[in-house]
């Protein structure tokens, strides 16, 4: 079975290996000359392409963010560089032996339905080189991997006389570095996490940095507590529990403990949405631009005159030289049908995000269009795996109608649930999410099995943080090392920071032992206690005693 896959960014290679697992033979085509996609920093944008700024570095953590089968080497960061993430993409691609599958410098011009299609379910691909020759060539099925930075939102009507700003303006798309800024007044419009990292950058170097924003944010970084990795504290099975039975108190106390960092009213952030609503903004520096100076909070834009700024709270930012707008995408296809393009809402028309639910043979997928509290490698992964077995026939896909009936209720929920607009269609819970993908391909962990047969196991991933490993523990794509990889992943954070070993105190190990269960009796007690009368100590406590576990 011949499957193309377009697009050879993070979904693309973990496509094109999900296809050889299952025995399919993919070719993957790349418009560009290197693996990569958004993780590639190309010196000069790329139309069509997606595009990073020099300093860029990844919001999740490298086991957040690692597939299932392939544990990042243990001495790379644990928020790693992008130059990093593409060092980590290579390493992928190279010890499964994807790159023989992709031809490169070949843009997907069109995807159009065989004239039998009813009957095979095959696809006519067509594409065009960089020489321009165009070739058609025939696929039983299609995986699209293209994602969604490519087209850049530039709402120039939106802000009166920007026709007339006698400064630089340009779509954060553009942006490379800070080097241009220096002595500058500069206005970056949007606070999502580019628009943090934009205005951060700038702030070293130039005179002023407004920071315009229209709804604030919820802003997190990327060190929790005890300097671990923010992001594999509060992500556990355990977690989504907790927020399933109590959704508003959970909300509630990751709120305040946001704001015990620092106060968000204060500081001009307090968005009217809550948290889970919305994805944050992971920035660790901007709180300390705003209260330097460096970074001054503005609400939105009300219009341009010549080289000034006109806030909507009356404000006034004179001699401004340059306007960045950190104002998001749009998502197109242009090479799909248009009635594989239609939406319900702002998403697209997608069963369960991955499939058109009108074709008569389910042999086309879109891979990585997806986001949620957590990173996108093991969505991505896990959608690829679902996708090709449902093109082998090892797995079924519900009925037309109970497609388009799920996605109308999707739907629904997500825009009750969560903050969507245009430029954030698309969201989905977690871990829920993950487990249906991996209920489809059949290799949801049976967590009661497990707490019988290798409770270590079922304690790690219960109470750990939810890593792609799990879903390689048993079934189709059983990897032997998973165990291993979920039993270790605190030794993988650990190492990037034994740059400088501080000795340990000399102690015996039933000391040790000793200290570390009074130390956690006591602090149950203190969380009992301090439940009743301070809500938001409890977390804190629990992630304290399942970093003490983890360790012990």
């Amino acid at each position: 079975m011949k499957v193309a896959v377009i697009g050879a960014g993070l979904s693309g290679l973990t496509s094109i290996k999900s296809c050889l697992d299952e025995d399919l033979e993919p070719t993957c085509f790349e418009s560009s000359h290197d693996i990569g996609g958004l993780w590639r920093f190309k010196e000069t944008p790329e139309p069509g392409r997606a595009n990073i700024y020099q300093s860029v570095v990844i919001n999740s953590s490298k086991e957040i963010m690692a597939f299932s089968d392939f544990p990042p080497p243990a001495q790379l960061p644990n928020n790693m560089h992008h130059s990093e993430v593409l060092l980590y993409l290579r390493l992928y691609a190279q010890s499964f032996k994807l790159l023989q599958h992709i031809q490169f410098q070949t843009t997907v011009v069109s995807v159009r339905q065989t004239l039998d299609f009813a009957a095979t379910g095959q696809w006519e691909v067509e594409t065009e080189t960089r020489d321009g020759q165009r070739e058609t060539r025939v696929f039983d099925a299609v995986i699209v991997c293209t994602g969604h930075f490519t087209q850049p939102h530039l709402p120039l009507g939106d802000f009166p006389g920007i026709e007339s700003f006698e400064g630089n303006y340009f779509h954060s798309w553009d942006y490379r570095s800070a080097d241009d800024m220096q002595g500058k007044r500069v206005v970056v419009i949007g606070i999502g996490n580019s628009g943090g990292d934009i205005a951060v950058d700038i702030s070293r170097v130039a005179e002023k940095v407004y920071l315009s924003a229209r709804s604030g944010a919820w802003v997190v970084s990327r060190v929790g507590e005890g300097g671990l990795p923010c992001d594999l504290l509060g992500s556990s099975r355990l977690d989504m529990v907790m927020e399933k039975l109590f959704p508003s108190w959970i909300n509630k106390m990751v709120e305040n403990r946001l704001n015990k960092a620092f106060d968000h009213k204060l500081y001009g952030l307090k968005p009217s949405h809550s948290f889970f609503q919305q994805m944050p903004v992971v920035n660790d520096d901007l709180p300390a631009r705003i209260i330097s100076g460096r970074v001054q909070l503005k609400p939105n834009v009300k219009q341009f005159c010549g080289s000034t700024v006109v806030f909507t709270d009356g404000s006034v930012m004179d001699k401004v030289d340059v306007v960045v707008f950190a104002t998001g995408y749009n998502y197109s296809f242009p090479f799909l049908p248009s009635a594989l393009q239609a939406k319900s809402g702002y998403r697209l028309h997608l069963f369960k995000h991955v499939f058109p639910p009108a074709l008569t043979r389910p042999t086309l997928a879109v891979v990585g269009f997806i986001r949620g509290f957590g990173a996108v490698n093991p969505l991505a992964e896990l959608q690829a795996r679902w996708a090709t077995r449902v093109f082998k026939g090892l797995s079924k896909l519900p009925s037309e109608k109970t497609m388009i009936k799920d996605i109308e209720k999707d739907t629904e929920n997500m825009h009750q649930r969560f903050a969507c607009s245009d430029r954030n269609p698309i969201q989905v819970d977690y871990i829920p999410y993950l487990d249906y993908l991996a209920e489809q391909v059949g290799v949801r962990p049976n967590l009661l099995w497990l707490l019988l047969t290798d409770p270590r196991l079922a304690l790690n991933i219960i109470l750990g943080p939810c890593t792609s490993y799990q879903y390689r523990l048993t079934g189709p794509g059983q990897w032997a090392g998973a165990r291993q990889a979920i039993l270790t992943q605190w030794d993988r954070v650990a190492q990037p920071f034994k740059t400088r070993v501080v000795p340990e105190p000399e102690t015996k190990p039933s000391s040790r032992r000793s200290t570390i269960l009074i130390f956690s009796g006591a602090a149950l007690l203190c969380c009992f206690y301090c439940n009743k009368h301070y809500p938001t100590f409890f977390p804190v406590t629990l992630n304290i005693l399942k970093t003490k576990f983890y360790h012990f």
